[in-house]
């Protein structure tokens, strides 16, 4: 019994370890790739990948192609992830009465939000030219991809935490990160980004979910050990007095 349990605590602090120095590492490289990017677009460096990016999707067009780009796009658009992320809302406050999942949603999509308004507006990158959809404002960081990378991060880690097959979660995990990169390209493909915006916007997103989801997780632990306690003595007190 007491090897059993031994092998079970080795087993869940390998796999705490494999997480944690798998989030380092992606929080690290969005850190670096958004850092340099954002450097070469400040000095007004005309960078290769851009232009290639342009060229591949020129050579994949057809309509057939355009169509399922424009279907693609949409999931990172307000018209969707307003009504999703109030849906979610409402799913963990009234079904699975989660109220931290319920505040999570909120703060990733509203808070990445905003960040990108604030990093368009200091960086001022102008839209490339020949769009072929109808966009407006500032071009870097791409804001689609940021808004897909911190809502569909979120949901990714969502899906980790709370699915349990292995194979199920596994599978999920790899289509929201797919769909992710989909989006990205969606919008290399309808030339509103470069493909460096598209980047920096998913290095952004990604360090904007994780930043926010470590936060509400000290603060989850500090509700539980601090605040839980003093409400229920105070819930006590007053059950006496009365």
């Amino acid at each position: 019994m007491i090897r059993n349990l031994y092998k079970k605590i080795a087993a869940e602090f390998t796999l705490f370890t494999v997480e944690f120095i798998f989030v380092l590492a992606i929080f690290l490289a969005c850190i670096f790739g958004f850092l340099y990017i954002g450097a070469e677009i400040l000095e007004g460096d005309k960078l290769g990948i851009d232009e290639k990016a342009f060229a591949f999707a020129h050579w994949i067009s057809s309509p057939g192609m355009n169509r399922f780009i424009e279907v693609v796009t949409f999931f990172a658009s307000q018209q969707f992830i307003t009504p999703a992320a109030l849906l979610l809302i409402a799913y963990f406050l009234f079904i699975r009465k989660h109220r931290w999942h319920s505040i999570r949603v909120p703060v990733v999509a509203l808070g990445s939000i905003s960040l990108n308004l604030v990093l368009k507006y200091f960086f001022d990158r102008p839209r490339p030219l020949m769009p072929l959809v109808q966009a407006s404002g500032l071009s870097f960081p791409s804001g689609h991809s940021m808004i897909a990378a911190s809502f569909y991060g979120l949901l990714i880690f969502l899906v980790w935490e709370h699915v349990k097959p292995r194979a199920l979660r596994n599978l999920l995990v790899l289509l929201l990160a797919f769909f992710i990169l989909l989006i990205g390209f969606s919008r290399i493909y309808l030339r509103v980004h470069f493909a460096t915006d598209v980047l920096a916007g998913f290095a952004a997103g990604f360090l904007w979910v994780i930043l926010g989801l470590w936060v509400l997780r000290k603060l989850e632990k500090f509700s539980r050990k601090e605040i839980t306690p003093v409400l229920m003595e105070e819930e006590d007190k007053k059950t006496e007095n009365f």
